[in-house]
């Protein structure tokens, strides 16, 4: 990658940290002879080098994008990219992340390693899903951790029929059913039971939530394999979840394919923590 002389930067807006740090990052950045575009609710810092756009332009014609947020934050972003495919610096704005692994602290160190060019490209998986209906796809969508089928508060336990590359797996009756990408190996499909995956590998898992037959177990298959799932009983309230960040109920006989997207998420690292350092921090390895 060239030099860096345009980015963005989206924040969340709700955290209590955003706009002091917006206030202080975007000054450090424009006295560097940077461009800035900023979301529109930090309009307040627009100027000669700041331009203030929509949340879901912020990426466009810049060289990278700074999330200031968490993981969730993250995930967000990482759709408004999809197109583009601009690499995203994360930087938590609360505790440690698995994708927003820089805190406040490290920020400007890490920054100025980026501006001299002295970082890495770190690719990761995506999925697609289809959501077909009657034959017809009604609904198209991107993640970067996971898609989960599973049961409202009220509903009975999910019949879901699973195959892949066209081979009938099983018949998964459990409360749902997580398909995660390696970087969201680490998210729900872990509260589920499932491995930790290193992120940077080609595969997919399958979890089940709370499975009624305890010999159903979390199956991890390459990455190139198509994933059908097909909700074959009539269990009241089911929904499809994106990300956990949207999602839409499902009918009886919908089905669900997932495969894996031709375009990766692209993630800026300085060297500042390795995979295996932020995941000994955040699941408390060593300590008693």
């Amino acid at each position: 990658m060239g030099d860096i002389r345009s980015i963005g930067i989206i924040a969340k807006a709700t955290s209590p940290h955003a706009d002091e740090t917006m206030h202080r990052l975007v000054p450090w950045l424009t006295e560097r002879g940077i461009q800035v575009r900023v979301q529109e609710d930090f309009s307040m810092l627009s100027g000669d080098q700041v331009t203030v756009v929509p949340r879901e332009m912020v990426p466009e014609q810049t060289d990278i994008v700074i999330v200031l947020g968490g993981d969730g934050t993250l995930l967000s972003v990482a759709r408004l990219v999809e197109k583009t495919e601009q690499p995203i610096l994360g930087i938590n704005l609360g505790s440690l992340g698995f994708l927003t692994e820089l805190g406040i602290g490290e920020m400007y160190g890490s920054l100025e390693e980026v501006l001299s060019g002295n970082f890495r490209i770190e690719e990761r998986m995506r999925l697609e899903a289809n959501l077909v209906r009657e034959g017809r796809e009604i609904g198209h969508y991107q993640v970067l951790n996971d898609v989960v089928i599973n049961k409202g508060a009220l509903a009975r336990i999910i019949d879901l029929e699973a195959f892949i590359d066209g081979q009938r797996v099983t018949n998964y009756k459990a409360d749902g059913l997580i398909v995660s990408t390696p970087t969201g190996s680490t998210a729900y499909s872990l509260a589920a039971g499932g491995p930790i995956i290193e992120p940077t590998l080609d595969l997919i898992v399958i979890a089940p939530i709370c499975p009624h037959t305890l010999t159903n177990r979390p199956l991890v298959v390459p990455g190139d394999s198509r994933v059908e799932l097909h909700l074959a009983s009539d269990s009241g309230k089911v929904y499809l979840t994106l990300d956990g960040q949207e999602g839409t109920q499902l009918n009886k006989d919908d089905r669900v394919h997932i495969f894996a997207s031709p375009k990766k998420v692209k993630l800026i690292r300085t060297g500042a923590k390795s995979f295996f350092e932020v995941l000994s921090t955040k699941l408390y390895w060593g300590q008693r």
